[in-house]
């Protein structure tokens, strides 16, 4: 597995935005989700380390790593300043319709010249799923932002990609969607941020992640230390 990351890992997002290619990002929860099916994360031109305690525990193995998250405190101000410079089309896809719809109204009211091209919420079916990638690929936006939880979301930007059709920069975005939706572009409360406490308010503003941390990520320490330790026994 971290093999695959060091080969993936990117902490350049000049190179992310380049034309295509797409970009997923990993957390603890998702390096376990993701782990048990390398060849989906091996079909992704780059990586990117969603959090402080990855990135930490990459950097302690040799594993270079910046935090990058698809939120306002990372990558998505950095995407849409992008856009707007370049004059770069954008599409969103995730989430529920009145999520994705209220954050479009914020991220538009942050970003008024924003190019979307786009947006639907992300529940779909195989059907929908086949007719929405030839929707983006006849639209041909420069920029792809996929919210639709892990796995999902890089089975569908793996499914846009391999249409040959579309030749953007693609990213999954995990909550993003959601969480402007319900508290705008400055999810965040600047001192949580600050003291780099995200994980604490995610856990306060939604209480079901209260498991996720507590349970998975223990559990993701353990499996992350078996494959450090066989990524050094094969450097060896």
């Amino acid at each position: 597995m971290l093999e695959l990351i060091e080969s993936k890992i990117s902490n350049d997002p000049s190179a992310v935005l380049a034309k295509n290619n797409i970009t997923t990002f990993l957390n603890p929860y998702s390096y376990l989700t993701i782990r048990d099916s390398k060849k989906r994360l091996d079909q992704f031109d780059f990586v990117m380390i969603d959090g402080g305690l990855l990135s930490f525990l990459l950097n302690k193995a040799g594993i270079k790593s910046k935090r990058y998250s698809f939120d306002m405190t990372s990558l998505a101000p950095i995407v849409f300043n992008y856009s707007l410079q370049n004059s770069k089309s954008i599409y969103f896809i995730g989430a529920k319709q009145e999520e994705i719809t209220a954050a479009v109204e914020h991220i538009t009211g942050k970003y008024p010249a924003i190019n979307i091209v786009g947006y639907r919420n992300g529940y779909l079916s195989a059907e929908e799923q086949s007719y929405e990638l030839k929707n983006i690929a006849k639209k041909n936006p420069d920029i792809v932002v996929v919210g639709m939880g892990v796995g999902r979301q890089e089975d569908f930007l793996i499914a846009l990609k391999n249409t040959n059709l579309w030749k953007g920069a693609g990213f999954s975005c995990g909550g993003f969607f959601h969480q402007t939706a319900k508290r705008g572009v400055g999810y965040y409360p600047p001192i949580f941020n600050r003291l780099n406490l995200r994980w604490l308010y995610r856990m306060i503003d939604e209480p079901a992640l209260i498991k996720r941390y507590f349970l998975y990520y223990p559990y993701f320490i353990v499996i992350f230390f078996y494959d450090v330790i066989k990524y050094k026994l094969k450097r060896k």
